[in-house]
């Protein structure tokens, strides 16, 4: 069963169980609707339209009332609530079989959130009294995109999210776009290995906008290309401020130095993507938390994994950007975010600096309780998602989560990043000359990396530009190594400025994460307490 289709099986069972108001939360009117009829009939209920500009419809969308005077009164919303009222009394009194009709009131929520005890909210209230009697049921759908619903209807509505399409529903999307293609071209439009790649390119999209990518592509370029299809979602997901489209690291681990530990780690987990692994069994990794000191590459490293893992989309999942002031609003935003993760296939989603995104969940109700029930709801999908997101969160200050933020099950693992070894350092600055087109003879970098101990990897990588600008300057000569050395000679390094806080961070580190590098036996000092450079 598709995503629709279940959600439609729990629609007609909650019919079936005289709920009087059901609240189907979705954008995609025109794609849900059909279910909606067709989980009314199944329940033995005749399905009626409504709307503002519309009244009231059959289901064929003719108007229920021929009458210019009777179609008037149904543009109002209390005049279409005394019809239902009306007609629930009038089978009530009948001895002949009750006709059974499910009204779908669209965009009704703007009626409905006048002042408290308005007319129509208290009209719902008292059908809602009477639709559990079996002669007068006559349940409500409320179909809209709004998350807003009066406190007055809040103990009579079952709130249902209608999902995103999924696979098999975006394929048929495809297949139909195709169809309306001249024959000569519907052979051509999505060639042999580019259907499932043009599938995969719309998930996480809403029915319509997955329409509207597919028909983009064809006008263009007269077939359905999968890189045209993902930069247009890649558009649609940041227009709708939800989660923001990152690029990946070009070139992947290669462009990060060192974090030896993460790069073997990831590149296993990498297996579980391909069809040999998926027949084996190996079950799809849910994603890893980088814990550590500032600048040493956490979000740098979330980049290249995205690229490592088959050039996903990555995206960045900003939770604190979500809170509202409107009660439920941030957590309407946040399954929406989640559920447009979840149907969107493989993908990369960077939860950054996640402790403050959750700061206040656990330092009491500060915040009315937002910040606690956005960890709640964030837990509760890290725990049961069946999606194909590798999720990777940092975070520099660990004692602001609560514990059950960090328990397996949850993650597939635990990484500590410590400021860089020498070799890391040496790795860094290779990585990063590399970037700026530069390049340097092995025995100058190892110099620098000795003389820049403490250094984290955003210090390190900060030296190549401020040293280009000094060698510019300079007679546009090449760079050399006491450019470097006199950028870092303007450097107070954090491992000096928060020195406190990084051995704190170490102390807890120890048995409970696992190193993002290789332990070494070093000769340098783990806590640099000053340096001397040779300039």
């Amino acid at each position: 069963m598709t995503r629709s289709q279940t959600k439609a099986a729990e629609l007609s069972a909650k019919l079936r169980a005289r709920n009087p108001l059901i609240i189907v939360r979705t954008r995609e009117e025109h794609r849900v609707e059909p279910w909606l009829f067709e989980a009314a009939a199944k329940a033995g209920y005749i399905p009626r339209t409504w709307d503002v500009a519309s009244g009231i419809r059959n289901m064929d969308g003719t108007p229920l009332y021929p009458n210019i005077e009777q179609q008037s009164q149904t543009r109002t919303i209390d005049g279409t609530l005394d019809i239902i009222a009306n007609l629930a009394r009038d089978m009530a009194a009948t001895k002949e079989a009750p006709r059974r009709f499910c009204w779908v009131l669209r965009d009704a929520t703007p009626w409905l959130m006048g002042m408290p005890g308005a007319q129509p909210t208290r009209q719902l209230r008292n059908l809602c009294r009477m639709f559990p009697l079996p002669p007068r049921a006559q349940p409500v759908i409320i179909l809209t995109p709004s998350t807003e619903l009066p406190p007055e209807l809040a103990g009579h509505a079952t709130i249902i999210d209608w999902p995103l399409p999924d696979r098999e529903e975006i394929a048929a999307i495809l297949d139909t776009a195709i169809s309306n293609l001249p024959a000569e071209l519907q052979e051509t439009a999505a060639p042999n290995g580019q259907r499932d790649a043009a599938i995969d390119a719309a998930l996480g999209l809403a029915g319509y906008e997955a329409e509207n990518c597919y028909s983009d592509s064809i006008v263009r370029l007269r077939k359905v290309d999968p890189v045209s299809v993902n930069a247009e979602k890649k558009r649609i997901i940041s227009a709708s401020k939800i989660l923001e489209v990152m690029d990946y690291l070009e070139g992947g681990f290669e462009a990060v130095g060192g974090l030896d530990a993460i790069k073997s780690w990831v590149g296993l987990r990498k297996l579980a993507y391909g069809l040999k692994a998926r027949a084996y069994g190996v079950p799809m990794p849910k994603g890893m938390v980088i814990v550590g000191i500032s600048g040493c590459g956490k979000t740098y490293t979330a980049k290249a994994i995205a690229w490592e893992l088959g050039k996903l989309p990555l995206f960045r999942f900003d939770i604190g950007a979500m809170k509202s002031k409107y009660v439920g609003d941030s957590e309407a935003k946040i399954r929406r975010a989640l559920d447009t993760i979840d149907t969107a296939g493989p993908c990369v989603v960077l939860v950054d600096e996640m402790e403050k995104a959750f700061a206040g969940a656990s330092q009491g109700a500060a915040d009315g309780g937002v910040s606690a029930d956005a960890m709640g709801t964030f837990l509760t999908w890290m725990q049961e998602r069946k999606g194909q997101a590798f999720i990777v969160a940092t975070c520099n200050d660990v004692s602001g989560l609560p514990p059950e933020m960090l328990r397996k099950g949850r993650w597939d693992e635990l990484f500590w990043c410590d400021l860089p070894t020498i070799g890391e350092r040496a790795a860094i600055l290779d990585a990063t000359l590399t970037l700026h087109k530069r390049v340097m003879d092995d025995p100058s970098v190892q110099k620098v990396a000795k003389m820049t101990e403490g250094f984290s990897g955003a210090e390190l990588a900060a030296l190549v530009p401020d040293a280009l600008f000094t060698a510019f300057a300079d007679g546009e000569r090449d760079l050399n190594v006491r450019d470097l050395l006199a950028a870092a000679s303007s450097v107070k390094p954090l491992s000096e400025t928060a020195k406190e806080k990084i051995t704190k961070m170490r102390e807890w580190s120890v048995g409970r994460a696992r190193p993002a590098s290789t332990p070494v036996e070093a000769t340098e000092s783990k806590t640099a307490t000053g340096r001397t450079l040779d300039i």
